[in-house]
């Protein structure tokens, strides 16, 4: 095969999907290449909530545009993504002093008793609490599953099954044969160090391994949203750089170096089945072995038990991996016709969408306007 495309797509993750899904509406011929048959890697190992309002700078942006982005595909494709907010629990005085420092328009501070009232968190335990208004949430395992579907029927061409070999000059070595296009987008997340090993180091793109649950929780009644706790703000881009976060950082770190070394983001995301995501632990290097220690998931039930004093039945257990680098976002070009986009850190789902848009709308309308496509 010698196929020639508007643009050719590597790697079939959100980000990917979010530049086919740009390229498409402006009326380009799209194609999307990815070695597995159905989403395996970071798109549908985390925990569908997208959370917009915890980010800054250009996540914010990208996060911001990916919500509009969520909303539309979500009807267009027919999948569950519901406005949930983000409810986050402040358990000790220097985390509620973090929340108050972090009022905003679409950050609410909860008092313990309002908290109480909506979570089923074991009583006494919220001294009190926030939520934030734009986050939304999505069942990551069926959504990407759907935008591939909807993108599918509009015509978007998917080559599964399907390894690349070389990209550049506009051109895509692939093991079915050579595909063409005037443009080309990376998009392969971790898997970077395979396709551009030398591109991968010359930036510091490594792997991040995440232990992550699902489980059921004998709760009196359902957690209602998304819920993050004070290891969750020492994450997130609004809050790590703010001065009562190291207050809280080293509080946590000192009570409790056992959950530091397991970089913990003590989280939780209830699906519609009334099974909740829990998690989730961070490793870091080049490859991230394969053999998961009892002892964090272990530490990520009792953890569960603290908060809510209810008994974890787990369901099922897996390893999330994601590239990791010294920035949120890894956006470069080889050269005139590649474009190499990554979010390298944990946010992907969050700002992925907004983040191709963003990226190539310009280099998408120049190409529709070649076309005369564009209206």
């Amino acid at each position: 095969m010698n196929d020639t495309y508007d643009l050719a797509v590597v790697g079939a993750g959100i980000i990917g999907l979010g530049a086919a899904y740009a390229a498409l509406k402006r009326g380009l011929r799209v194609i999307v290449v990815d070695r597995q048959a159905d989403p395996q890697g970071a798109t549908v190992r985390n925990f569908g909530h997208l959370c917009i309002g915890e980010q800054t700078g250009a996540a914010r942006v990208h996060a911001d545009r990916a919500r509009e982005l969520w909303l539309e595909l979500g009807r267009a494709a027919e999948f569950w993504v519901r406005e949930s907010g983000t409810l986050i629990i402040a358990r000790h005085e220097d985390e509620r002093a973090l929340l108050e420092a972090a009022v905003a328009d679409d950050l609410a501070l909860l008092t313990a008793a309002e908290l109480d009232a909506l979570l089923p968190s074991a009583p006494g335990v919220a001294v009190g609490g926030a939520r934030v208004a734009r986050d939304l949430q999505t069942d990551a395992r069926s959504a990407s599953a759907a935008i591939r579907r909807h993108l599918a029927s509009r015509g978007v061409e998917f080559r599964l099954r399907t390894s690349a070999g070389a990209v550049g000059g506009g051109r895509v070595q692939t093991s079915r044969g050579p595909v063409s296009a005037d443009l080309v987008v990376v998009a392969v997340n971790h898997d970077l160090d395979q396709l551009l090993p030398e591109l991968a180091e010359s930036v510091g793109v490594v792997r991040c391994g995440l232990d992550m649950l699902r489980a059921r929780i004998a709760l009196p009644r359902p957690l209602p949203a998304p819920l993050l706790t004070g290891w969750s703000l020492l994450r997130y881009g609004r809050f790590s750089g703010m001065g009562e976060t190291a207050v809280v950082r080293q509080r946590l770190h000192a009570e409790r170096p056992d959950l530091a070394a397991l970089d913990l983001n003590q989280m939780y995301t209830p699906l519609p089945d009334g099974t909740i995501l829990i998690g989730d632990t961070h490793v870091r290097g080049a490859s991230i072995a394969p053999f998961q220690p009892e002892a964090a998931a272990d530490a990520l039930a009792d953890e569960v038990e603290t908060l809510f004093g209810a008994r974890v039945d787990v369901l099922e257990r897996w390893q999330g991996v994601y590239a990791s680098g010294p920035d949120d976002f890894l956006v470069t070009e080889p050269d005139e016709r590649t474009v190499v986009l990554a979010a390298t850190t944990g946010i992907g789902m969050t700002t992925g969408l907004g983040l191709a848009e963003n990226t190539l709308a310009a280099r998408l309308d120049a190409l529709a306007s070649t076309e005369g496509i564009l209206r």
